[in-house]
């Protein structure tokens, strides 16, 4: 008796000490409702207006797949490659060498342990995790079907580069989805789970060929596939081609903003890890024709300005090898074409064909004179009127790091690449396309590299936008007393400014003054004198209240500087007026994102176009009639070579600090600007028309290329006549060149004309100014055109 007493007693000692365990165990474990509501974390795709990928946000990068689509022999993979289920001796000998060294140093990984582990449990390397590893495991396997615990470990599982699940492991390294994947894709991606990093066949080739040979031999041994399928499969070619979503981060300063807006009203979880789907207003092929235009545009700026030098020197042989051996790695997935930036090492200038040999790596190309001609002004300084003219074979030594870009795609892997030489420009450029009719944002770039600056100069940088204001000061004067046949006397001005000794002389570009001149012709000609009288007459409040109207909602200088575009503002703010022009006075608000949803397809918001009537139709027309004779007929002229009805202005800041170009077509309006960040001179000649509007023209032919030509509508309400430019009168028998003119009902001039002559500019130099004759000639002047 006494005997079974002790036994019982040892029973029930071992039971609770059994249970006791077992509760320490599993003390905290989660429930598993969590794999029942399987909510992985997601990535949250942005999309352009007709659906196309162009930017990813998220933690871990996963796009989960249902396991219906994943083809049998890639579950058969997994299978040979991890055990299925649990394997009770594989954890037994595991804890067994692992209690042995005190420390975790062989695990018995399973399919469904991995499970738990990648579900439930960090990766701390303790026994007790092993143990509460294995109760998760058995757990699962009692509650949950096998396929449904393949689901979970094919979507939730790592396979190195960023790719989280089987469905982006599959884009990541072969560029195709899951249902796609070959025995031998399987296989590889199979043996990838266990060391990501290890077996990463960007990586270790080798070792990843090692392992896929090992899980194939394993899937023949299971009697998944043959012995001799197993090394046909293993015979075939490798080929890692990673999936290209041509349209991805095609716009990344426009994605940014986006994502700024999604972080701050939705918080960084949901952004980050909620798989939502935000579709916006961005065009894809504008948004290229907008990178275009200002890698292009700045680019020949830049040249403009000199060369610099090259990018860096190699001193020595081991770093001219090292170099070498990092251009072919890039080579190796990037071969030469036609547009194509790298950085070379000049070999040597052949005086004899005056050309240049760079190598690429162990590809060599050539740089023919022609292609490195505007290098001849050279310019190491930091000033860009600093440069000066050298002969070519001074500038370049052997070992010379330059950047080139591919002139044509080589015929073959052997052939010489023609190249041409390039540098990257110091200065910045922005450009803003809207959709004048709904606000729509159909291309943004902020800076040149936004991988470099992710400081977006089309809606934070605020900078004097020069003349390209004064259709504001023309909006306002026009529904006043003037008209477009208006006259003001283009002569000099002085305003003595009591709190300083100098008076202010405002003067036009070309320091010229060409008296009695149209309202058409002053904003065509871009002269200042009379833009400043027009205000003057508008009123400045008045002046101020309009472009608050049309979108402008910066600071703005009270004071007749204001006519000249002192008060800095936005590249946003100044293609929304623009746009308001265009759009027959009607304001649009900038509209960037159209609709979001959460990951079940829940709309969370939705946007519609919102435009508000701010100035008549009459004016607005009259005031694109009168930009399109800047692009006809003005210091615009260079965006006569779009070939279809344009309206725009330049503008050119004090000192030539900023370089502007505003303009739009029917049913698209567009803004660029050009500068340094630090506000330095551009340099001689760099006006808004020289450095500005190439880049406009250059976007707005991508732009419109699909796009019919149309015609400006012409709203009710206007009239047209026939005037004397000299006078502004109804055109009369005398009158020579005499051009039609657009004017509101009713407004026309009535008198008809009778002068024959025009006086000569030289003839109103000394005319008032001010109500105050002018004693002598103006001397050196700051002016902004």
């Amino acid at each position: 008796m006494r005997i079974i007493k002790i036994i019982l007693a040892a029973l029930v000692i071992m039971a609770a000490a059994g249970f006791g365990t077992y509760f320490y165990f599993t003390r905290g474990l989660p429930s598993l409702e969590t794999l029942h509501d399987y909510h992985p974390n997601l990535v949250t795709k942005v999309y352009s207006h007709d659906g196309r990928i162009i930017g990813e946000f998220y933690i871990e990068r996963r796009i989960v797949v249902p396991f219906e689509r994943v083809p049998r022999h890639l579950v058969q993979a997994f299978v040979a490659a991890e055990d299925e289920g649990i394997s009770y001796t594989s954890i037994v000998r595991a804890m067994l060498k692992n209690v042995t060294a005190g420390r975790v140093v062989q695990g018995g990984s399973t399919i469904t342990q991995q499970v738990a582990k990648s579900f439930f449990l960090t990766s701390e390397r303790k026994i007790s995790r092993k143990i509460r590893e294995a109760i998760m495991a058995y757990r699962i396997e009692k509650n949950l079907k096998k396929e449904e615990i393949l689901h979970l470990y094919l979507n939730q599982i790592y396979f190195g580069n960023g790719a989280y699940g089987i469905q982006t492991a599959a884009e990541t390294y072969y560029g195709k989805n899951v249902s796609e994947l070959t025995v031998a894709e399987a296989a590889l991606l199979a043996g990838l789970p266990k060391a990501p990093s290890k077996y990463s066949p960007h990586e270790n080739l080798d070792l990843a060929r090692q392992r896929q040979q090992y899980v194939l031999e394993r899937m023949a041994e299971e009697g998944f596939i043959t012995a001799d399928q197993a090394s046909r499969e293993f015979a075939r070619p490798l080929k890692l081609m990673p999936k290209r979503i041509e349209s991805l981060w095609v716009g990344p300063y426009f994605t940014e903003e986006v994502r700024k807006y999604l972080e701050l009203k939705y918080g960084e979880e949901l952004l980050y890890k909620g798989g939502l789907e935000v579709y916006t207003t961005l065009d894809v092929e504008m948004q290229k024709a907008a990178n275009r235009g200002v890698d292009e545009g700045l680019r020949e700026y830049d040249k403009r300005r000199g060369y610099r030098g090259p990018v860096k020197v190699l001193k020595d042989g081991e770093e001219a090898a090292q170099f070498a051996r990092d251009a072919d790695k890039k080579l190796l997935n990037d071969k030469p074409s036609a547009g194509k930036i790298y950085l070379g090492v000049v070999t040597g200038f052949n005086r004899k064909n005056n050309t240049l040999g760079i190598d690429i790596g162990s590809r060599h190309g050539v740089i023919a004179k022609a292609d490195m001609e505007w290098a001849r002004l050279y310019n190491p300084t930091t000033q860009p009127d600093g440069g000066k003219y050298e002969e070519l074979y001074k500038l370049f030594k052997p070992g010379d790091v330059v950047q080139v870009i591919v002139k044509e795609t080589p015929s073959s892997n052997e052939a010489t690449v023609a190249l041409k030489l390039e540098q990257e420009p110091l200065a910045q450029a922005s450009l803003l396309a809207m959709e004048p009719e709904t606000g729509a944002i159909k291309a943004m770039v902020g800076g040149f590299d936004f991988s470099k600056s992710q400081f977006n100069r089309a809606v934070q940088a605020v900078r004097q936008p020069g003349s390209s204001f004064k259709p504001v000061i023309y909006t306002a004067a026009i529904d006043t007393s003037f008209t477009p046949a208006s006259i003001v006397m283009d002569s000099p001005l002085v305003f003595e400014q009591a709190q300083q000794e100098v008076a202010w002389r405002p003067r036009n570009y070309d320091e010229q003054f060409f008296g009695p001149t149209t309202i058409r012709e002053a904003i065509a000609r871009s002269r200042n004198i009379i833009t400043i009288k027009v205000l003057k007459e508008v009123g400045i409040d008045q002046a101020i209240q309009y472009a608050r109207l049309m979108g402008i909602n910066a600071p703005l200088a009270r004071d007749l500087s204001l006519a000249l575009g002192s008060s800095a503002v936005t590249l946003q703010e100044m293609t929304v007026a623009y746009s308001t022009l265009a759009n027959m006075g009607n304001k649009p608000e900038p509209l960037f994102i159209t609709k979001i949803q959460d990951r079940t397809g829940a709309i969370l918001e939705e946007n519609s176009p919102f435009t508000t009537q701010v100035l008549s139709p009459q004016t607005s027309y009259i005031m694109t009639s009168l930009l399109q004779s800047v692009v006809e007929s003005g210091t615009g002229m260079r965006a006569r070579a779009l070939g279809r009805p344009a309206a725009g202005k330049t503008g050119t800041t004090n000192n030539l600090n900023d370089a502007w170009f505003l303009g739009y077509v029917p049913g698209l309006a567009a803004g660029s600007w050009v500068g340094y960040d630090d506000e330095k001179p551009l340099g001689r000649a760099e006006t808004g028309s020289e450095a500005a509007l190439p880049i406009w023209l250059k976007f707005m032919k991508g732009a419109t290329a699909n796009m019919p030509a149309r015609s400006f509508p012409i709203p009710d309400g206007l009239e047209f006549a026939k005037i004397d430019t000299e006078n502004g009168l109804l055109a009369g028998p005398a009158t020579q060149d005499a051009v039609f003119e657009v004017f509101k009902t009713g407004t026309a001039p009535t008198e008809i004309s009778s002068q024959k002559a025009r006086s000569h500019s030289s003839d109103f130099f000394m005319i008032d100014t001010d109500d105050k004759p002018v004693k002598k000639k103006p001397q050196s002047l700051d002016f902004i055109d």
